[in-house]
């Protein structure tokens, strides 16, 4: 093999292999762009999904307090969520639902779970939570055995 002089074989056999071209580029972008146009919906959606997980856990804990109320007080009426600093879940950082207590008598009572716009969770699929004295759960939109 000739060899042109202050030129070795080997660079002449990789000039022009030193990149991607614009096209490969665009196309790794536009791959990149449809991962990213299917996961972050899915991903938004398991965030709500764990906050209301939350929201959920707060409404038991809140009816397990009411019942041990109820057991020394003999009644639901002047139970009070204000007493406890219960007004939103989580109970501390950012209030992703309000919690409220409605409907209390001295044998009844329903708590709610009403979601906030932070974060996004007013778009949660399964609206606003509730549960009463009986156990009775609920949700204002979604199914039943999706929210609950």
């Amino acid at each position: 093999m000739v060899s042109l002089p202050g030129r070795s074989p080997r660079k002449r056999l990789l000039r022009g292999k030193g990149g991607f071209t614009l096209i490969e580029l665009m196309i790794a972008v536009a791959v990149v762009a449809i991962l990213a146009a299917i996961a972050y919906p899915s991903y938004q959606e398991q965030v709500r999904k764990s906050r209301r997980a939350q929201a959920k856990a707060d409404l038991v804990e809140l009816t397990q307090m009411a019942e041990r109320y109820r057991t020394v007080n003999n009644t639901y009426a002047t139970f009070d969520l204000a007493t406890m600093a219960f007004a939103q879940s989580p109970r501390t950082g950012t209030a992703y639902y309000g919690v409220a207590l409605s409907n209390n008598t001295a044998t009844t009572f329903t708590l709610t779970a009403t979601p906030n716009a932070n974060g996004g969770q007013n778009n949660d699929k399964c609206g606003t939570l509730t549960i009463n004295q009986a156990g009775a759960k609920g949700n204002s939109a979604g199914t039943y055995a999706q929210c609950w």
